[in-house]
């Protein structure tokens, strides 16, 4: 893959066999989905459109047959505005790292603490490096894109009939540790 560019055309871009890529050189990979393959992803992502998105980079090989992976992501991207709904535009253009390591420990129990380096992943047999630009994108859109110049809404719910709760009036709870209090005293 490393003299070829491999676009997201009518055949996506399959996924690598690590395994059968060379071993002591850098594979290189350039994917541009094409306007089919952005208005998937931008559905996927519950965007308007993806105007534009390139994923580019090279793995190479290190250690004992685990592979690192450095590239660049870009893409443009309107998303409705959380207050308004009108179109907000973002521009990524950001780098993406990834280390697959073969002899990864995978944690177990119930309790599973983040690792230092999130980075590092097991490897896989197969590498979709479609899979990794789309993860990445969602990763890096704003969760609550607002148009330029609009403050969040104000929400106020109640149940039918009922008062809304107020920041300065009475709080629901209050009472309980009033309760709390006296109950305490008796002992």
């Amino acid at each position: 893959m490393s003299d070829q560019n491999r676009t997201g055309g009518p055949g996506r871009t399959p996924p690598l066999r690590l395994d059968q890529l060379p071993p002591h050189r850098d594979t290189e990979f350039d994917i541009r989905p094409d306007a089919e393959a952005r208005a998937a992803i931008a559905r996927t992502l519950g965007a308007e459109r993806v105007r534009k998105l390139r994923f580019s980079g090279r793995l190479h090989p290190f250690g004992q047959g685990d592979w690192a992976l450095e590239g660049h992501l870009g893409a443009t991207v309107v998303q409705p505005c959380v207050v308004t709904l009108e179109p907000v535009v973002t521009r990524i253009d950001l780098p993406v790292e990834r280390r697959y390591v073969a002899d990864l420990a995978e944690p177990s129990g119930e309790e599973v603490e983040m690792p230092e380096d999130v980075t590092v992943e097991p490897l896989p047999r197969r590498l979709d490096l479609e899979e990794v630009m789309v993860e990445e994108l969602a990763l890096a859109l704003p969760d609550y894109p607002r148009a330029e110049g609009v403050e969040p809404a104000d929400v106020v719910a109640a149940p039918p009939g009922a008062e809304p709760i107020d920041e300065g009036g009475e709080k629901p709870l209050a009472g309980l540790a009033a309760l709390r209090d006296r109950l305490g005293k008796g002992d």
